[in-house]
């Protein structure tokens, strides 16, 4: 059963006349006949009642003509629908981030691929890098922003982008930020500190541990916007990444080099084709993050990598 032969069944249908059916149809009146025949040897039933000047359905065609008419609804709606989602009219992408990139690149990146296609849904999901590392090899997201580990080595099945060095700076409660901080310096003092899971918290106490000390922890275990608040509250200073830090209000004192820092990028499956929608939205960060590195607008000490 083909769907021309529904549609030039419909066309006699409708008309009850197959030389006006065929001009509806825009094709030669036996080539119409020879397709209807063709559909009826298939159904195993004849369709129409044909005696000189009336064209009828039988019981078969009356059973056939809601069905052919939703078959070919469907498959007009299935038409727009695809022609929709490659125009970016329609589709959905699926995001993961970190949190600390949640609350500083990501809001902007998604707010200009909004404007640009609002039709398309937008589904995000924070976690830790070596969580949305395992999401995108299950097929649970289409895009990840990443931290890439300090090997520079990411998961073979992963097609990686590096994007931005980042660095990482202290931030507190003081009126006034100090020029320059070591990290020798945390020696004795309480830090707020993230939950385990957090690349920050991987990085803060690598360096720490590399200074020679243990860092001691006023408060752990919080989120980012959690963390912010305990230093806004004076519990204590915490380390935290540049561009968020850049956004929190509070006083910011970069670390005297060689300083704490990470690598950000932007991930997929090698083997997966990103869809159009995953593609215009990996566009749009591109985009974002050039604008921003050629007007001046990356915090301190933030670098492209494109």
């Amino acid at each position: 059963m083909q769907l021309q032969q529904l549609r030039y069944f419909l066309a006699v249908a409708e008309t009850r006349h197959f030389t006006r059916a065929a001009e509806a149809a825009h094709v030669a009146q036996p080539s119409l006949s020879q397709q209807i025949r063709s559909l009826e040897r298939e159904l195993g039933a004849e369709l129409f009642h044909r005696t000189r000047g009336n064209i009828a359905l039988t019981d078969a065609g009356q059973a056939l003509l809601p069905l052919a008419r939703r078959i070919l609804a469907d498959t007009e709606s299935a038409r727009l629908a695809v022609q929709e989602t490659v125009q970016l009219r329609r589709g959905r992408v699926r995001l993961g981030a970190p949190p600390s990139l949640c609350t500083s690149l990501v809001p902007d990146v998604l707010r200009l691929f909004r404007d640009r296609h609002p039709g398309v849904a937008l589904a995000v999901r924070e976690g830790g890098s070596r969580d949305l590392v395992r999401s995108l090899a299950a097929g649970e997201l289409d895009l990840a922003l990443i931290i890439t580990p300090p090997s520079g080595e990411a998961a073979p099945a992963l097609a990686v982008t590096e994007l931005l060095h980042e660095e990482l700076v202290l931030v507190s409660a003081e009126r006034r930020a100090r020029r320059k901080a070591r990290v020798a310096e945390l020696r004795g003092r309480p830090l707020v500190m993230f939950r385990e899971g957090y690349d920050v918290r991987e990085a803060t106490l690598a360096a720490c541990r590399a200074a020679g000390f243990e860092p001691e922890f006023a408060v752990e275990g919080g989120e980012m916007d959690a963390v912010l608040g305990f230093v806004r509250a004076g519990l204590g200073p915490a380390v935290v990444p540049g561009m968020v830090a850049a956004r929190s209000g509070l006083a910011v004192t970069p670390f005297a080099g060689p300083g704490l820092g990470r690598t950000i990028a932007v991930a997929h499956g090698h083997e997966v084709p990103l869809t159009r929608a995953a593609e215009a939205l990996r566009a749009t960060l591109l985009a974002h993050l050039r604008d921003a590195a050629g007007s001046g607008e990356l915090p301190p000490g933030t670098r492209l990598l494109l």
